[in-house]
């Protein structure tokens, strides 16, 4: 067995992902969203994870619900997450665990903004990576900071439920902080461990600005949290003037470059129906984008941090011959920036079966009418109201790539 750690290889990894968000809390107008719930997979768990390794994916993103992990500040039940974890290692599956996936539990009052989240997050983050040393080996302290400050901080749609400038800059400041203490933290107690970063993408078209920022703050916006935690974050960056605007001090600054943390694998989701946003009429409007602009996104991160890069989400609602079509298209994006030099060393179809739009919070529809199928595997319901695995045509697609890929990695390490 090869001592270079799997990123370092000089191939492509194949993996999935089971999409993974939970916010627990409920309130007015707001049910509770556990993604997990609403596709049944705390019931089929295991019939999930075989799905997985028949895909012939390498490795699996799959997130840790932390409110129902640890009930009580400092309780931990461990009792599902034994089983997942011993049948993650029967089936020789790499996990790449999503510890933080927008939602924290409903102990901790005020959410993402309370004292005390940074140290709770990174205390609960360093209680799996002890308890699952042997089997969990690589870790994404937190799923796409930005999205998770715009949903909590700018918005006010999830807990703490904040708006604007100052809501955006206050979650962000938080979470980057959780980030580096929860990689400290597992660094302490798993010297080993690979971090993933993992970004949502964002690219813009035309000229103009949002209600919020112009379009060359937005552009710097998707960098954010990764700036912070890598310690790059200074008096010239471009967003320097806004941060400290609404009360960020130059000692929370400083306090970033002093305990800065470098990610092992930078993470890039990429959607080609949404990732990038038109202005128009001074409003941002999702707009289709090919390969060209995942060509683009995963340009601007390897030249802006020069590490390793995977795609950990990319997918799209849409027919199977569709989702192969982009499978493929994405597939030589990546065959070719490779032969060009970009480290690129994941693949990831996200998510790996059908999910429910996180809009079915907001109303009183049943999750069907938001099911959206993003998969390999679609979710269908049957007469006793179970939610049936069935794979579509891009199923056997994905394990051909796959397999292949494989292929090439043990044909160069025979060399």
């Amino acid at each position: 067995m090869s001592d270079t750690p799997w990123y370092r290889e000089d191939r492509l990894h194949y993996g999935v992902g089971i999409e993974d968000t939970f916010i627990p809390q409920e309130a007015v107008g707001h049910r509770k969203l556990d993604e997990y719930e609403l596709t049944q997979h705390y019931a089929r768990w295991r019939d999930d994870l075989d799905l997985v390794a028949e895909s012939g994916a390498e490795f699996v993103r799959w997130g840790i619900p932390w409110y129902l992990v640890e009930p009580r500040p400092g309780e931990f039940d461990w009792s599902w997450l034994d089983q997942v974890a011993e049948r993650m290692r029967e089936l020789g599956l790499r996990c790449i665990v999503d510890l933080m996936h927008y939602g924290t539990p409903l102990w901790l009052d005020n959410s993402f903004i309370n004292a005390g989240y940074p140290e709770r997050v990174a205390s609960y983050g360093r209680a799996v990576a002890e308890r699952y040393r042997d089997v969990l080996t690589d870790f994404t302290p937190l799923n796409e900071p930005v999205v998770n400050a715009e949903w909590c901080g700018e918005n006010a749609k999830w807990p703490p439920y904040l708006s604007g400038h100052d809501g955006f800059i206050k979650v962000t400041m938080q979470l980057a902080r959780g980030m580096v203490l929860t990689q400290r933290e597992i660094a302490a107690v798993h010297p080993d461990a690979t971090f993933v970063h993992v970004d949502a993408g964002f690219l813009y078209r035309g000229d103009g600005e949002s209600p919020l920022l112009s379009r060359e703050l937005l552009e710097e916006r998707r960098f954010i949290a990764l700036d912070l935690i890598t310690g790059r974050f200074d008096a010239d960056s471009p967003l320097h003037p806004w941060l400290t605007s609404h009360g960020v001090t130059e000692a929370e600054l400083q306090w970033f470059r002093d305990n800065a943390v470098t990610p092992d694998v930078i993470g890039v989701n990429y959607y080609p129906h949404f990732t990038t946003g038109e202005f128009v009429d001074g409003r941002l409007t999702p707009v289709h984008n090919d390969g060209g602009g995942l060509r683009t996104l995963i340009s601007l991160y390897s030249d802006r941090y020069g590490l390793p890069i995977a795609v950990t989400e990319t997918s799209l609602v849409g027919t199977p011959a569709e989702k192969i079509d982009w499978m493929r298209e994405s597939g030589s994006v990546l065959s070719a920036m490779r032969a060009e030099g970009h480290p690129i060393i994941g693949f990831t179809w996200f998510p790996f079966f059908s999910m429910v739009d996180w809009l079915y919070r907001f109303d009183q529809l049943k999750p069907d009418d938001w099911m959206l199928e993003f998969g390999i595997v679609d979710l269908v319901r049957g007469a006793d109201l179970g939610l049936e695995r069935v794979r579509n045509e891009a199923f056997d697609v994905f394990r051909r790539a796959a397999l292949d890929a494989r292929g090439a990695g043990d044909r160069s390490a025979a060399r």
